[in-house]
């Protein structure tokens, strides 16, 4: 059953880096818009940014300057660079279709903020 399949999460120290993968069957990735979504400890999943087969990418006012969603066509992948990170951005990261598909989400992948 297609469904995505995220990597690259991890501990990283207040202020610093990680960049997130999301790769899936090719048919997913003719979608349109992908997005990528995130909850945190005791709060529901959240849409937090969005790319569309283009490349015209749409934030959440509280990661815009600060994260940065890109794809990769050729190579069924998108990303979310994260940069100048914050305890409040700990989280699962999932990434699926905007809007979300019920069937193709994913394990997600854990990032913590910690120092």
């Amino acid at each position: 059953q297609a469904q995505f399949v995220e990597s690259g999460g991890g501990v990283v120290q207040p202020g610093g880096s990680l960049r997130l993968s999301c790769t899936a069957s090719g048919s997913i990735f003719t979608v349109d818009v992908l997005g990528w979504y995130r909850q945190a400890p005791g709060m529901q999943r959240e849409m937090i940014a969005g790319v569309t087969r283009g490349g015209v990418t749409d934030y959440k006012d509280f990661i815009k300057g600060r994260f940065t969603i890109s794809r990769d066509n050729t190579k069924n992948t998108m990303y979310l660079q994260l940069n100048n990170v914050t305890p409040g951005d700990t989280a699962v990261y999932y990434c699926n279709t905007l809007p979300a598909t019920y069937r193709y989400w994913g394990q997600g992948t854990q990032v913590t903020v910690s120092s």
